[in-house]
């Protein structure tokens, strides 16, 4: 059990969460391949491929060169779409998929923080449209995420505005700290990849949750907490009364989580050629 509610006498504290294989099974991304194929979004080819980059992702995740060719495709991918059509899609499917994937120690996890007056940041490399329904769904008090540009004609333009990855997790931390008076020493932090190591040496209590094997030896390395989540559970068991909030804001950036699924080609490429170091951003 975590500590007592936090006197508030004393600086805030909150809790960092990655969201992918640590607070859900899967990849939010990935998930949503098949819903836009059906959508005329994205191929056959590219659902193949993305169940590829899945299996990839689940059976160890990906490295710093493999994410940096995704955010690359990513870009290219997306420009164009019609935001609309994408939330109408997202809007009929967001639920129904990521409600099965939820982990329930995760989410035991969140209410434990809450109960100890701890705030609850998701951070992802996904969509902040993706990510902040998700976010509310667990009832996290802030959402950091990828956010895409939108054009004025209502389309994704192809540029990012903000790539949640790596160091810039960090960074976004540091300043939510500045902004909310959080003292990061007393902090906590979960995540289960070792590009997210600068996240989780920003804060006094870092945790690998289902680590892939670097990040598992970097905790044995450092003594950090490894904590295994196996169960995942329907949100609606625990949280019967929720229902998907239908505001298109929620939905928009699906198309980012769609975009980075079909990114699978990017890695289904980098395991038939040989990797090409990308620039780091």
């Amino acid at each position: 059990m975590l500590g007592p509610v936090e006197n508030h006498s004393l600086p805030r504290t909150a809790a960092f969460f990655d969201l992918d294989k640590t607070v859900i099974a899967k990849s939010s991304t990935l998930t949503f391949s098949k819903s836009f194929y059906q959508g005329g979004l994205i191929n056959r080819r590219a659902v193949l491929r993305t169940a590829y980059a899945q299996f990839v992702f689940l059976a160890g995740g990906a490295d710093h060169d493999q994410m940096e060719r995704m955010r690359e495709y990513l870009s290219a991918l997306c420009k164009g779409w019609n935001v609309q059509q994408v939330r109408e899609i997202v809007a009929e499917t967001l639920h129904d998929l990521i409600d099965p994937i939820i982990y329930d120690e995760a989410a035991s996890l969140i209410e434990e923080h809450h109960t100890a007056g701890r705030d609850v940041v998701i951070v992802s490399t996904s969509g902040a449209e993706v990510v902040e329904p998700i976010g509310e769904l667990l009832g996290a008090d802030r959402v950091v995420a990828t956010r895409m540009v939108v054009g004025a004609d209502g389309c994704f333009t192809g540029e990012i505005e903000y790539y949640a990855y790596g160091p810039t997790k960090a960074e976004a931390i540091k300043a939510l700290a500045e902004s909310e008076g959080y003292d990061l020493s007393r902090c906590y932090a979960y995540s289960d990849s070792i590009t997210d190591t600068p996240m989780l040496e920003t804060v006094g209590h870092p945790h690998a949750v289902n680590p892939d094997r670097a990040l598992r030896r970097e905790a044995t390395a450092r003594e950090w907490p490894v904590l295994v989540f196996s169960r995942p559970v329907r949100l609606k068991q625990r949280l019967p009364t929720f229902s998907m909030p239908p505001s298109p804001a929620l939905v928009a950036a699906a198309a980012v989580g769609a975009a980075a699924a079909t990114a699978g080609l990017v890695w289904y490429a980098s395991r038939r050629r040989p990797s090409v170091p990308a620039s780091r951003a």
